[in-house]
């Protein structure tokens, strides 16, 4: 896929540009989700931790 579009004025391809613009978007929520994804991990880890102290007491 190309960025040249033959059939508009500005030349420009307009699924290059949606197909650019999911890209970056798809990219963003990867990075997103995985910093989700470590924050509950640390969060379960404290659950366990604070589980552990009230099995205790």
């Amino acid at each position: 896929m190309n960025d040249y579009c033959a059939f508009s004025k500005s030349h420009k391809c307009l699924k290059w540009t949606d197909y650019e613009l999911t890209r970056y978007e798809l990219e963003e929520a990867d990075e997103l989700c995985h910093c989700n994804q470590i924050e509950i991990q640390k969060l379960n880890d404290y659950i366990e931790l604070l589980q552990s102290l009230l099995d205790k007491n």
